[in-house]
């Protein structure tokens, strides 16, 4: 009788236990990443700020010197996200400090990449060093319906202030002259919109201005750049109240600057996000000691990845937001020295990585 209740049990368990695992839900995964490729130039002398990155130039930028980067970065951008679970490179590559789309082209077709058949989205911008921002992404995945390069006009001192100038001083040749003469050329911003496995995904690739003359004297330049990512949002909005939206960017600032949190209105938990708001996750991840660079010894979080409040819903049958994570693998770490700790960039005696550690986010949807 006791056997009997005890296979009785078993069955039950087994049941029980097949049952489960029966309904255990499936998701598909997608990785979005975002990297600094901190000075991916080629050897040709083009007709940009490039003259410190050719061979006779100050950086000594040889062809061998080009190969090994374009090897490091591939490496790094291949494994960006992965791990035992997600096997697969990153689905969107944001990149920045990119000198035209050759190097790309080089970078793509690179033996650790090209299996991956990734497409380019890329603009010239009007930036003075001549770096640019991209967007790479798996054909397989992704397909762009619309790009465009949304460009960043600032100006030096009070002519930052245009918005407010009168019709007659916008008239006036002399001061039209001045601006220009004062506007700070940096890099637009790109926004790519496609369909990612078939849902509509629109992406801003960010560089805003630089820290350049001091955090506070340039910080107006970012908090433009904030204004203008943000007006860019609602502008989509405008056309589809239901858009899904990424912004991705090295920010020159944290995410706790005026220029995130005011400029883009971006939130550190999901409960504060509301309808056309946006999520910042690296937020949290900076209050948690985190970084992806470091300076005079002090770490802070300049890339980031943030999205829409359309991206944090909790009904999985669309793309959502799942959770986020700054990848900084051992090799790509400098191990001794001053800047031991730091991001193992490029030396007189090496060719590193990058001064940034890379970011990203997944997006997962249930599978039926």
């Amino acid at each position: 009788m006791r056997i009997k209740s005890l296979i009785v049990v078993l069955l039950s368990l087994f049941s029980f236990f097949f049952e489960a695992h029966a309904q255990q839900k499936k998701y598909v995964v997608r990785t979005v990443a975002f990297y600094n490729f901190e000075n991916l130039f080629d050897t040709i002398n083009n007709p940009n700020n490039d003259e410190e990155w050719l061979p006779k130039g100050l950086q000594r930028w040889t062809s061998e010197k080009y190969k090994q980067k374009l090897e490091n970065l591939s490496k790094v951008l291949m494994q960006i996200g992965t791990n035992d679970k997600q096997k697969e490179a990153p689905t969107l590559i944001g990149g920045c400090e990119i000198e035209n789309r050759n190097v790309l082209e080089d970078l793509v077709k690179h033996p650790n990449m090209s299996t991956n058949d990734y497409g380019i989205v890329h603009f010239d911008s009007p930036d003075k060093r001549g770096i640019d921002v991209a967007l790479l992404y798996q054909k397989k995945h992704f397909k762009p319906t619309s790009f465009i390069n949304i460009p960043l006009i600032i100006y030096r001192g009070n002519s930052n202030e245009k918005d407010k100038e009168t019709e007659e001083d916008k008239l006036d040749k002399d001061k039209i002259e001045i601006a220009y003469n004062n506007r700070v050329y940096t890099r637009d911003i790109l926004l790519v919109t496609g369909f990612l496995d078939g849902e509509e995904i629109n992406v801003l690739v960010n560089h805003w201005p630089s820290r350049s003359g001091g955090e506070k004297k340039s910080s107006p330049f970012r908090e433009a750049a904030g204004r203008l990512a943000k007006k860019t949002m609602d502008s989509i909005y405008k056309v589809n109240p239901s858009a899904k939206i990424i912004l991705m960017g090295d920010l020159n600032d944290g995410s706790y600057n005026k220029s995130v949190k005011v400029g883009i209105g971006a939130k550190l938990k999901k409960s504060e996000v509301q309808q056309f708001g946006v999520f910042n996750p690296f937020e949290q991840m900076f209050k948690e000691g985190n970084s992806t660079l470091f300076y005079r010894d002090s770490g802070d979080i300049f890339d980031q990845i943030m999205v829409s409040e359309t991206l944090i819903k909790p009904d999985f049958s669309t793309f959502q937001y799942w959770k986020s994570g700054i990848y900084n693998k051992p090799f790509m770490i400098q191990k001794f020295g001053r800047y031991a700790g730091y991001p193992l960039r490029h030396s007189e005696n090496e060719i590193g990585y990058s001064d940034h550690f890379p970011v990203y986010i997944y997006l997962v949807k249930e599978v039926k």
